[in-house]
């Protein structure tokens, strides 16, 4: 039985399926990506 897992992006809350096909996963797309990257390059993250 296959099931299917939801989870939100990190950055928008977006529901997304977690997938080796989504290759930004966690994230929804690019730019969520991104956003978490300034983030960590701006010591804003730990």
């Amino acid at each position: 039985m296959n099931y299917i897992t939801i989870v939100a992006c990190p950055i928008c809350s977006k529901k997304i399926i977690w997938s080796k096909f989504n290759k930004w996963r966690p994230f929804c797309s690019k730019r969520c990506q991104l956003i978490d990257l300034g983030g960590w390059l701006h010591e804003e993250k730990n």
